[in-house]
């Protein structure tokens, strides 16, 4: 007896082995997600790139998306393994809504490669930072103050920092990207997103004159954030803070003896209030900086991603509240 092929399921074979041809490597997917189909009742197959970009089209988009993540939360979405669900999903959406800024890899990184594989329109993809003035991960570093000459090459001095997202004042632009796009691809609802839009912008701005507070009530001598990554650079240039962090970018190196002594020494020369270390990296590096300044760590901060689903930090507002909480508790109780 003969079985019937879907051609959707040859299209989503056929983009496997396109994805394995172009170099970018597919892995088996482990986190309960289904091979195919996005459920929901939905008129609209929403495809994000990562945690914070689901939130935000789950917010906007309500009940008349359907939405796929292509990110876990816990994986790294700079170099992201795509797994045969994601082709699967990428081939029957409507539309794929990415972060830019260098997040997924840039021009030449899995998100243009799922692209191309798939066959996707460009019509059908967005990217939510569009209209955010990037900044550089060498931006105002001294190389030979502060940076060792082999950890700055390994950021290119073009290479934008992705982290656009810890600013509010950039949430708030991304997601008035994202109701833009639900708002073209599917007109017949634009009343919805655009209600739904108004109310989350709205309490991100809430958010965004929470943060306002806080800086305009620290002391020029304690505007200073200090964190492993230098992943607070939007947030530190709003706000006029000097940064401080033990590596430039994520490395197979990061947290080096090299790393380590330039952070000591900085929080030795600045005396920062407090210290600060993401959920997402290993907090021992910044533990021997406190050790070794006796300056404590205040607290966590997210930074690449959203906090677990179903936890506090688990939207993209809780993730704001929490670094929010964090850094009042570092800066600004006397």
């Amino acid at each position: 007896m003969t079985r019937k092929v879907s051609l959707k399921a040859v299209f989503a074979a056929i983009a496997v082995a396109l994805l394995a041809v172009t170099g970018c490597s597919v892995v088996p997917r482990d986190d309960g997600e289904a091979a195919s189909g996005f459920g929901g009742e939905g008129t609209l197959n929403v495809v994000t790139s990562f945690s914070v970009l689901e939130d935000m089209a789950r917010q906007i988009g309500g009940e008349h998306v359907n939405v796929y993540n292509l990110v876990p939360v816990g994986q790294d979405p700079h170099e992201y393994e795509l797994r045969p669900a994601d082709t699967t999903h990428a081939q029957d959406a409507d539309l794929l809504i990415s972060s830019g800024m260098n997040l997924e890899g840039g021009n030449d990184g899995w998100i243009s490669r799922l692209m191309t594989a798939v066959n996707l329109d460009a019509s059908q993809h967005v990217e939510a930072t569009r209209g955010v003035k990037p900044l550089y991960i060498t931006d105002g570093i001294q190389i030979t103050d502060g940076v060792a000459l082999d950890e700055a090459a390994d950021a290119d001095e073009d290479e934008v920092n992705p982290h656009v997202f810890v600013d509010p004042a950039n949430g708030a632009k991304m997601a008035e990207n994202v109701a833009e796009a639900l708002i073209r691809a599917d007109p017949e609802h634009a009343a919805e997103y655009r209600a739904n839009r108004d109310a989350y912008v709205g309490r991100i701005n809430e958010l965004a004159g929470s943060y306002d507070e806080l800086f305009a009530g620290v002391a020029e001598r304690d505007r200073i954030i200090v964190t492993s990554e230098r992943a607070f650079q939007y947030l530190a240039k709003r706000y006029g803070l000097a940064e401080g962090y033990i590596w430039l970018i994520d490395t197979e190196d990061a947290g080096s003896p090299e790393q380590l002594k330039r952070a000591v020494d900085f929080v030795r020369e600045h005396r920062p209030r407090a210290l600060f270390v993401e959920t997402n990296v290993n907090q021992r590096p910044m533990e021997t900086v406190s050790e070794e300044t006796g300056v404590p760590i205040a607290g966590t901060l997210y930074s690449d991603e959203l906090g677990a689903p179903g936890t506090p930090a688990g939207t993209y507002i809780g993730f704001l509240e929490h670094n929010l909480e964090s850094l009042t508790r570092g800066l600004g109780e006397q």
